[in-house]
């Protein structure tokens, strides 16, 4: 077994994320493995950009409320203990609620040597979809 260093934490960029967001990770598996784990811990109101993800996406929430929604469905509230999936390509978004932070655990894969990128980034969600009006 051996013990990894762990790696700073990375603030979440404006080209991927509205407000503040910050990402710890986890595990990056080493070939075989493709895994890759992170901590996204959103502020109050900060979220994601849409996004879809090549081989889907695992979310645990593991503080704080939130809500995810994807492209043509009803936005989700998730809190602490919820597990959501998305399977490969679907196009989404998640983070907190305008009046509560959230943490959650981000699962995916990496596509290993491909020209395909993990996550394909959209567009920013407006607050009118963030509302929900």
């Amino acid at each position: 077994m051996e013990k990894k260093s762990k790696p700073a934490t990375m603030k979440g960029v404006s080209e991927t994320f509205t407000g503040e967001v910050w990402i710890d990770p986890i595990v990056t598996g080493e070939e075989p493995s493709r895994i890759r784990v992170n901590s996204v811990r959103f502020s109050p109101g900060a979220r994601s950009a849409w996004h879809s993800h090549v081989l889907g996406q695992t979310l645990c929430v593991t503080d704080g409320v939130g809500q995810v929604q994807t492209k043509g469905q009803e936005r989700v509230i998730i809190q602490a203990g919820d597990v959501v999936t998305t399977p490969p390509h679907e196009v989404h978004w998640h983070g907190a609620l305008a009046d509560h932070y959230m943490t959650h655990l981000s699962i995916t894969e990496g596509v290993g040597p491909s020209d395909e990128p993990e996550t394909n980034w959209m567009q920013h969600v407006t607050d009118e979809e963030y509302f929900g009006e």
